[in-house]
């Protein structure tokens, strides 16, 4: 009998319902498993503590605070975990920072949307 493929486990950090239940729906379609979300910056990093998913994606504002909290924090404790970052905040600097700070990848929302299922596959490879 062939081994059961391990779906990819992702987190989801935005501060938007709407945002993480279309990407939760999206991911869902190519058999990942979102197991956990959130919306600050605190919730999100115990979340991503406790879960350990493969992949987070990451939104650059958050409830009360920045991915980029969430980024560093999670980065010194658990440095496997790999972040995919997906906002509207999309400018240079955001990129530049975010992928300074260990980002595997930075996607804009607005033009690249149809980039986060794929980003994450290649992210969960890393």
């Amino acid at each position: 009998m062939p081994q059961s493929h391990v779906p990819v486990r992702v987190f989801l950090a935005d501060d938007s319902a709407l945002i993480r239940e279309r990407v939760a729906a999206m991911l869902a379609a190519r058999a990942m498993a979102v197991v956990g979300h959130a919306e600050t910056p605190q919730g999100s990093i115990d979340g991503i503590l406790a879960a350990h998913p493969d992949v987070v994606v990451l939104d650059v504002q958050l409830e009360g605070g920045s991915g980029l909290q969430v980024l560093r924090a999670v980065r010194e404790t658990a440095p496997d975990i790999a972040f995919v970052v997906f906002s509207n905040n999309s400018a240079p600097a955001y990129r530049k920072r975010y992928l300074g700070e260990g980002a595997q990848r930075f996607l804009d929302k607005s033009t690249e949307f149809d980039q986060l299922v794929p980003a994450v596959e290649t992210a969960s490879q890393h």
